[in-house]
């Protein structure tokens, strides 16, 4: 369910609900708008669509329980469809309640080890764009065609990248490919090898680094969630795998460097 605020003087009140984009209709032309990611980056509209992209937007608020559990889900897809280098392109909008710090550390917290879509706080004109959309309950995520014509207005209720996957039009079928620039953890990326991979629950995942390392390594669900963390000293280090079977993400950051990776669990 998702999260919808009414707002009576200074009290907030939250309700869960199915609702969306309320200013626009499936079928209309939406406005054009030009956003500043956290980053410094601008980001217009018209200028996305006008070469043939598909633009998926996320409507967020950090304090949002719907959204967090969800925000890595979508940065998934995003790095799966090439970090907006292909034929899709993902932007995360902030309602306006959050500064730019704020939203990094949410995306920090809750946006998994992938590449991460842009994100656009209060600061980069995300409360605007907010605003022209009508949106009225969050997370909201809505698809935009290459003709500036929103063809979804709620992708929901989501189980998966495949629910993304699933909202492409008829005709629409990009292929995944990989992202040119890995934005997740530090700037120098490690080479890394895991095995047995898939691996069996219960059994031991060993890990080789390219150079050895003084730091951590984290174990996420492919909701973001946190499901185990331990330091790293050296370049392998084996990890006891007690998890159910599914597909799961490793980070590594060290002195030297960061890699992520997945792994099945069988």
């Amino acid at each position: 369910m998702k999260k919808l605020l009414l707002f009576f003087g200074l009290i907030s009140l939250s309700i869960t609900v199915n609702a969306q984009v309320t200013n626009y209709n499936v079928g209309d032309t939406v406005d054009d708008f030009t956003v500043t990611d956290t980053e410094g980056n601008e980001h217009n509209l018209y200028s996305i669509t006008a070469s043939g992209k598909y633009v998926f937007l996320d409507f967020f608020f950090v304090e949002c329980g719907p959204c967090q559990t969800w925000q890595a889900t979508y940065n998934e897809f995003h790095d799966r469809y090439g970090c907006n280098e292909g034929q899709v392109y993902c932007l995360s909008i902030n309602n306006g309640f959050d500064n730019d710090q704020q939203v990094i550390q949410y995306e920090e917290t809750f946006g998994g080890p992938f590449n991460h879509a842009p994100a656009v706080s209060n600061e980069g004109g995300g409360d605007v764009v907010d605003s022209n959309f009508g949106v009225s309950a969050y997370p909201t995520f809505c698809l935009i065609s290459p003709e500036n014509v929103i063809i979804n207005t709620d992708i929901w209720p989501l189980t998966g990248v495949e629910t993304f996957e699933a909202a492409f039009p008829a005709g629409f079928d990009p292929e995944p490919m990989e992202c040119n620039v890995l934005n997740v953890g530090t700037p120098n990326a490690l080479d890394i090898a895991l095995y047995p991979n898939p691996v069996k629950s219960q059994d031991s995942m060993h890990v080789q680094l390219s150079q050895a390392q003084s730091g951590k390594f984290t174990i996420y669900s492919t909701t973001g969630r946190i499901l185990l963390t331990g330091s790293l000293e050296g370049n392998s280090l084996d990890i006891p795998v007690s998890l159910a079977s599914g597909t799961y993400f490793l980070s590594v950051e060290g002195d030297k460097g960061s890699a992520n990776m997945n792994f099945v669990v069988r």
